[in-house]
């Protein structure tokens, strides 16, 4: 079993090293906020002081980190994770970020003859707790091959996505579709209420005709009849509309930057700005139907 030193043990990293502990793994972690890296402990985890003490106990060490501004502050600042982690370790950043700061610090780390891979992740908290995530794993395959049986024990999906940054790319592409097909999935359950149809017949129409996507199956935005629906449970988050807003906004940012179009993905984003700025950022991204149907505050 491997060494591993965890940075970020929050609503996702948490859960993620409890499965890493239950699969009989030596983690040592790190969370600057004392009430997570405590769950930490409770699970068995060891207690380092900083993100440095957390890299030097490692021979794999995982972070989960909210932007790339962190990312590249842990792994590049001074003493950061490239400086203190030993001779052979790997690195893997699970955060979800832009792409070029995933490079920029794979990049840093080759330099200092350190293996590094972008893995950021789909699933949500329940993915995480459940150990089901999706991993999207950029970087070189040497390091992918040894990286994958400790990935596996947080997920049931690990892809290898191709060189540094392309996790990255393939998560914010994966989530750009999400978002905007939420919003049309939203248009046409309030459309159907306004005309009168009712939401069990659409669905039971739709979930088998042309309009069945992913996000009908298992995220319907209107309650009672998916079981696995936020709308069940007033919108208490399984992925944020938050989370949902940063996603759109990296994506956007990587289609500026590369001239690509993404018309629906820019106003996919301006309508989760909205949303957000209403009030309604901790709430589920599927309540995203609440301004759609003019009822956001």
């Amino acid at each position: 079993m491997a060494k591993i030193g965890f940075i970020g043990v929050g609503n996702m990293g948490g859960p993620m090293v409890v499965n890493l502990i239950a699969a009989g793994h030596a983690v040592t972690a790190y969370d600057p906020v004392a009430a997570a890296l405590e769950k930490a402990v409770a699970a068995g985890a060891a207690v380092a002081a900083s993100a440095t003490q957390a890299a030097a106990a490692g021979e794999i060490v995982i972070s989960m980190l909210p932007a790339g501004a962190h990312v590249r502050e842990v792994y590049m600042g001074r003493g950061g994770v490239i400086a203190a982690a030993g001779e052979g370790a790997l690195l893997i950043d699970c955060s979800t970020i832009d792409v070029e700061t995933a490079r920029a610090v794979t990049s840093a780390a080759a330099e200092a003859r350190l293996a590094m891979l972008d893995a950021p992740v789909s699933g949500g908290v329940a993915g995480a707790e459940a150990g089901t995530l999706t991993f999207m794993v950029g970087g070189g395959e040497e390091a992918f091959a040894r990286a994958e049986p400790v990935l596996g024990v947080m997920g049931g999906k690990i892809i290898h996505a191709g060189p540094a940054g392309n996790g990255q790319v393939a998560k914010l592409c994966n989530n750009m579709i999400l978002g905007i097909t939420m919003i049309g999935i939203s248009e046409s359950f309030s459309l159907a209420k306004r005309l009168g149809l009712d939401w069990q017949k659409l669905f039971d129409i739709s979930s088998q005709a042309s309009g069945s996507c992913w996000a009908m199956l298992n995220h319907l935005p209107v309650p009672g009849i998916v079981p696995t629906s936020a709308a069940n449970r007033d919108y208490k988050p399984g992925f944020s509309a938050a989370m949902m807003h940063k996603d759109l906004k990296l994506a956007e940012q990587a289609a500026i930057a590369t001239g690509a179009a993404t018309p629906l993905g820019s106003q996919a984003a301006a309508l989760y700005t909205l949303f957000i700025n209403a009030g309604n950022a901790e709430l589920d991204y599927s309540a995203i139907i609440k301004l759609i149907d003019g009822e956001a505050g």
